[in-house]
C-alpha cells in the first residue's frame, strides 16, 4: 500500500451499511444508527473521523432495528427499532425513532414510544467516543487508539480532543441532558400510548470554533448548502422520463446521488462541484470529477463548467515531488484532514489522465455552447494542460504520455485503474513503469481535437489545422505500437522497456469513445469486448476471464465497473456498433435494477450464467459519482445524441430499445436555452431548438431494433 492517495477496496464496511452524506459531511452506520468501534463506520467531518463509536441504550440494553427510512435528500434517515421484549415476553412494549441528519457535524432525535396501555420509565443512554482518525487511517485499515487526552463535561456539552489532534475536537450536547464522561443519557416517564422526544448534536470542533450541525432535528432554520443547491440544482437541469419504471427508477436514483455528493468549491462557496462518492472519495478529484460532469452533460452543463473552473484554479504551477505537482497538470484529488495537514499537501496531483480529460471536458462544453467568455477564461489553462502533455507528459519524447510516481509516498499506477497490481501482462507479469496507458492516449488524442475545435471557433484557421495535424500523427503512432494484430486488440499499454503490455481489458472501450482506434480495427476489437471472455451479461469485465491475474472477485482485475462500461458503450456506438452497445447499456441497466436504482463503484465479474443477480463487490463506496452518471451517458448513447453548436447543429440518430420507449429528455440546456428531445416508436421529436440550430443525422425511421 503507498502513503494513502490509493484506494484498493479499503475496511470492509458494517453489514447493511447507511451511509449518509451532506457535501464533506458523512455518516456510515448500522441499521440501528450505531457506528461500532473497530470498524470503518463513523462521522466524518472534512476528511477527519470526529466520531469512531456510538452507541444508543435504553434501560441498558441495544436497540434492536426493525426498517431504515432514508430521507430523499441523502442527508437524513430514520431508524426504526424497539427495545429487546421483557423477560418471557414476546412483544416489545417500547417502539424507539432515531432521525439522524448530518452536515458539518450531526443531529439525533430520538423519539421512544409507548406501546403499551400503562405508563413505563426508562433511561436512554448515548455513549460516544471518537479516535479523530485521518480518512486515509481508515480506508488504509490502520489501526488508531482513541486516545483522547480530554474528556472534560462542560456547561455546553461534553467535550473530546486527542492530544495529537489539537486542531480537531468533538462536542456532543443535548437539552435536558445529564452529561457524564462517557455520553449523556435521560430519564424519561411515559404514560399510555405516549411518546417523549429528545435531541441532541455532534459538533465538529475546527481550530477552536465549533461547526454547528447544518441541519436541526426537527427544525427547517437553517438549510444546508448541498440542501439549498439541491433544491435549486433540481429545478434547473434536465429531466429524463421514460416508459420503463426500472429505468425511470435509476434515473431518479442517479439525480439524487449526483445532487447529494455536490459539494462547495474550496475557492468560490457558492458554486458547486462534485466529489467523487461515498464514503472515502468526498472531495473535488480531477478523472472522477471531470469524467462525471462530462457523463452528465445531458442532465446539466454547470456541473462540468464549476468543475473545470474549480480545477482550473488548482493547475499546477511548480516542480513539487512530494505532491507531483507540475506546471500545467490537473491534480488528482484535494483533501483536508490531519495527515494533508500534516504533510502540506492538500492537493495529490499523481494522475496522469486527469490532465487531457480536463481539456476533453472544455472541449465537449463548446460543443454545447460555451459562452465565449468562458471559453477565453478557460483557453490559458487549456493550453497549459496541453504544454503538459507535449512535454512533462511525454516523458522521453516518443509521442505517447507516459506516467512513473516521483516519489515513493505517490501512486505506483495513476491511471482510473490505480491499484497496485492493475497494471499486467497476459501472464500476469506485472508491468514495470514508466508505463503508457492506452486509454490515456485516447484523452490525449481528443484532447487534441478538442483545442483544434476551439482554435476554429476562434476563427484561428492555422491553429486548427495545427492541432488536427497533431491528433492525426498520435492515432497513426498510437495504432502502429498499440494494435496487436494476431490478438485482434489494444495492447492495455507499453511498459518502461516499451514492451506492449498484450493482456486484453476494458481500457481499450475507453479508445473507441476516444476515436484514436482506426475504424479499420474497431470491428475486431467490438468483438473481443462482448466476447465471452469479456462480457458477464451486466458489462464488460476490467480483465478477460482468460488473462492470468483475472479475479472476478478484485478491485481491478476483473470487476465490472459501471462508469467503465458507459464509455465503453459510447465507443462501440461511435464506431456503428450498435448492437454491442445495446447489449453493454442493457446489462448495466439491468444490474442497476438489481441494485434498487443505484450503481454502485464496481460489482464483482461473475458470469450472469453463473448467478442470477450482480454479486456485490465488498468494498464497493455507494454512492459513488461516475456510478450515478453512467445512465444518463448510457441514455445518450442510446439517443446519438451528439450537439455540435459551433456548426449550427445537433445530431440524433436514436437507437433506443423498444423496452424504454417513448423516452424524452425535457428542457436540456443548450446554446443558453432549452430543448426539448422525445424518441418514440415513430422516431425523434425535438422541440425548442435555438434559431439557427439544425437537426442532422435523423431520418425519421423506427429506432434500431434492441431487445
Amino acid at each position: 500500500m503507498t502513503a494513502g492517495w490509493e484506494y484498493e477496496g479499503g475496511p470492509p464496511l458494517v453489514a447493511d451499511a447507511v451511509t449518509l452524506v451532506d457535501g464533506t459531511t458523512f455518516c456510515l452506520s448500522d441499521a440501528a444508527g450505531d457506528i461500532a468501534p473497530g470498524t470503518a463506520a463513523g462521522l466524518y467531518v472534512r476528511d477527519t473521523r470526529i466520531l469512531s463509536s456510538w452507541a444508543l441504550e435504553v434501560d441498558g440494553h441495544r436497540i434492536q432495528p426493525l426498517a431504515v427510512l432514508p430521507g430523499q435528500d441523502g442527508f437524513s434517515a430514520v431508524h426504526v427499532a424497539r427495545t429487546p421484549p421483557p423477560p418471557g415476553r414476546a412483544d416489545s412494549p417500547l417502539l424507539v425513532l432515531v432521525d439522524r441528519r448530518v452536515g458539518e457535524g450531526m443531529c439525533v432525535q430520538v423519539t421512544v414510544r409507548n406501546l403499551a396501555a400503562r405508563p413505563t420509565t426508562c433511561t436512554v443512554r448515548v455513549r460516544v467516543d471518537a479516535d479523530f482518525a485521518d480518512l486515509f487511517e481508515v480506508k488504509e485499515g490502520v489501526t488508531r487508539a482513541a486516545a483522547v487526552a480530554v474528556r472534560a463535561v462542560r456547561a455546553d456539552g461534553l467535550w473530546l480532543q486527542a492530544p495529537d489532534r489539537p486542531r480537531r475536537a468533538l462536542r456532543v450536547s443535548g437539552q435536558g441532558a445529564y452529561v457524564g464522561p462517557d455520553g449523556l443519557s435521560w430519564s424519561l416517564t411515559l404514560g399510555p400510548r405516549e411518546q417523549v422526544c429528545v435531541g441532541l448534536e455532534a459538533d465538529a470542533v475546527i481550530d477552536g470554533q465549533p461547526l454547528s450541525p447544518s441541519h436541526r432535528c426537527g427544525s427547517a432554520v437553517h438549510e444546508s448548502w448541498p440542501a439549498a443547491r439541491m433544491r435549486s440544482w433540481r429545478t434547473s437541469t434536465a429531466s429524463i422520463g421514460t416508459a420503463d419504471p426500472g429505468l425511470a427508477h435509476t434515473l431518479e436514483r442517479s439525480v439524487e446521488d449526483l445532487g447529494a455528493l455536490q459539494i462547495a468549491d474550496p475557492d468560490d462557496p457558492d458554486v458547486g462541484v462534485v466529489a467523487a462518492g461515498a464514503p472515502w472519495y468526498m472531495a473535488l478529484f480531477g478523472r472522477d470529477s471531470l469524467l462525471t460532469s462530462l457523463m452528465a452533460l445531458v442532465l446539466d452543463q454547470g456541473l462540468a463548467v464549476s468543475t473545470v473552473r474549480a480545477l482550473a484554479a488548482l493547475q499546477g504551477t511548480r516542480t513539487e515531488p512530494r505532491s507531483e505537482e507540475e506546471p500545467g497538470k490537473i491534480p488528482h484529488e484535494t483533501r483536508h484532514g490531519p495527515r494533508a495537514r500534516a504533510r502540506d499537501v492538500g492537493a495529490y496531483y499523481g494522475s496522469v489522465d486527469a490532465t487531457p480529460l480536463f481539456v476533453v471536458a472544455v472541449g465537449e462544453l463548446v460543443r454545447f455552447g460555451l459562452d465565449e467568455a468562458l471559453l477565453a477564461e478557460l483557453l490559458p489553462h487549456v493550453d497549459r494542460a496541453l504544454d503538459w502533455m507535449v512535454n512533462r507528459g511525454d516523458r522521453d519524447g516518443d509521442g505517447f504520455v507516459e506516467y512513473c510516481r516521483a516519489t515513493p509516498a505517490g501512486l505506483l499506477h495513476q491511471g482510473w485503474k490505480d491499484s497496485f497490481d492493475a497494471i499486467t501482462f497476459a501472464d500476469g507479469r506485472p508491468a514495470e513503469p514508466p508505463i503508457a496507458l492506452c486509454e490515456v492516449q485516447g484523452y490525449v488524442y481528443a484532447a487534441f481535437r478538442a483545442r483544434s475545435e476551439m482554435a476554429a471557433v476562434l476563427g484561428d484557421a492555422a491553429g486548427a489545422r495545427r492541432w488536427d495535424e497533431r491528433a492525426a500523427r498520435l492515432r497513426e503512432a498510437f495504432d502502429a505500437r498499440f494494435w496487436l494484430p494476431a490478438r485482434g486488440y489494444l495492447a492495455l499499454g507499453l511498459d518502461g522497456a516499451k514492451r506492449p503490455i498484450d493482456a486484453l481489458t476494458s481500457n481499450a472501450g475507453h479508445c473507441l469513445w476516444s476515436g484514436i482506434v482506426l475504424p479499420e480495427r474497431s470491428g475486431a476489437l467490438a468483438e473481443q469486448l462482448v466476447g465471452a471472455r469479456m462480457f458477464t451479461g451486466w458489462g464488460v469485465r476490467t480483465l478477460a476471464s482468460d488473462m492470468a491475474a483475472y479475479n472476478p472477485v478484485s478491485y481491478h482485475n476483473g470487476s465490472v465497473w459501471p462508469h467503465d462500461n458507459a464509455l465503453l458503450a459510447a465507443g462501440l456506438m461511435r464506431y456503428g456498433h450498435v448492437d454491442a452497445a445495446q447489449r453493454v447499456a442493457i446489462g448495466v441497466l439491468e444490474a442497476a435494477d438489481a441494485f434498487d436504482g443505484r450503481l454502485p463503484e464496481l460489482f464483482c465479474g461473475f458470469d450472469r450464467e453463473e448467478f442470477a443477480t450482480p454479486v456485490p463487490y465488498p468494498t464497493s463506496c455507494s454512492p459513488q459519482a461516475w456510478a450515478s452518471a453512467a445512465p444518463l451517458s448510457l441514455v445518450r448513447t442510446l439517443m446519438r445524441l451528439e450537439p455540435a453548436v459551433p456548426q449550427g447543429l445537433v445530431r440524433i440518430d436514436p437507437v433506443v430499445p423498444w423496452r424504454y420507449l417513448p423516452l424524452e429528455v425535457a428542457d436540456m440546456p443548450l446554446a443558453g436555452t432549452r430543448v426539448t428531445i422525445g424518441v418514440d416508436p415513430d422516431g425523434a421529436h425535438v422541440g425548442h431548438l435555438p434559431p439557427g440550430i439544425r437537426i442532422e443525422g435523423w431520418s425519421g425511421g423506427a429506432p434500431g431494433a434492441g431487445p
